[in-house]
């Protein structure tokens, strides 16, 4: 993490909430106990998905450092998963990357169930050619691609053109599994909302579904309304908790009552779909994703 990032009002909120000091091995090591703990205590969730995430890179395909304030390693991801139970291994590679292919392969083999993409920070235009092999890979490996999409403010901007879902309509096309993030809502008021052109892709190609991660924001909530209101989109949605971003009941569709019941649970994993629960989301919504993820089973499996 750069030093920017790490400075910033959010982070040093959730290292004060979480309460990890320091920035060594040993703050590490606090930070996946706590979420190996969250997760086994965050029924009707019993699975997450832990997020690798790749470096900004130029359009050579070379590592751009300078651009780069966050990074998490797919190694790093892999290890973690393996140690704790319920914790499945997300990998990230920048589709730029000369070997992306070779490295999709690789993460495959070591038991990956999905790619995280984040466009506006990561700097990828989804819609590039460069990105075809790797979608035509993605689709023959059968692993899904999770893109943001709509804009996002905790992470620095490194491409503010590259929000909307439309741009991802190369990957469909080529048969690849993708889950758009948050939907197209936007991150912040004023800016430009992206949920028509997620909703119209949903009914368009079958293999298109959003997450709901982060919804539970005062500045994403407002995406409830039309998202639960459309009977096709609504079975096209993926249970997401963007841990740890706090969520907070939307009080128009909870009422203050309800609220304040859902704000007494501490485990904020758990607090998110029990919101979500409250919403009226049930039955395949809580399954969906070990479906799209193509976990065995009876294995460990995301709520």
């Amino acid at each position: 993490m750069s030093r920017t990032l790490l400075d910033s009002v959010p982070f040093r909120f959730m290292r004060w909430k979480f309460g990890l000091v320091g920035e060594d091995a040993r703050t590490e090591k606090t930070l996946e106990a706590l979420l190996a703990r969250t997760v086994s205590e965050a029924n009707p969730v019993n699975a997450a998905v832990v997020l690798a995430f790749d470096a900004v890179h130029d359009a050579t395909g070379k590592r751009d450092a300078a651009r780069t304030h966050f990074e998490v390693a797919n190694d790093y991801v892999r290890d973690v998963t393996r140690k704790y139970r319920g914790l499945l291994y997300g990998a990230s590679i920048h589709p730029y990357r000369r070997d992306a292919v070779a490295e999709l392969e690789r993460v495959a083999r070591d038991g990956a169930v999905l790619i995280k993409w984040l466009p506006i920070t990561q700097d990828i235009d989804p819609s590039d050619a460069r990105c075809f092999s790797f979608y035509e890979a993605l689709a023959h490996l059968g692993i899904p691609l999770l893109s943001h999409t709509g804009w996002e403010r905790t992470l620095p901007t490194a491409n503010d053109r590259v929000a909307d879902p439309a741009l991802l309509a190369p990957a469909l096309e080529r048969g690849v599994t993708v889950i758009m993030a948050h939907c197209g809502t936007r991150s912040f008021f004023g800016e430009s909302c992206h949920v028509d052109s997620f909703m119209r892709m949903a009914r368009e190609w079958e293999h298109c579904y959003g997450d709901t991660s982060a919804l539970n924001l005062p500045t994403r909530a407002y995406g409830w309304r039309r998202l639960l209101e459309d009977d096709v989109v609504r079975e096209k949605l993926v249970h997401g908790s963007d841990w740890p971003i706090l969520p907070l009941p939307p009080l128009r569709r909870v009422g203050i009552g309800g609220a304040l019941s859902l704000m007494r649970e501490k485990n904020w994993m758990k607090r998110d779909a029990l919101v979500k629960q409250r919403l009226g989301l049930e039955g395949e919504y809580w399954t969906r994703a070990a479906r799209l993820l193509r976990l065995p089973s009876g294995s460990k499996r995301p709520g």
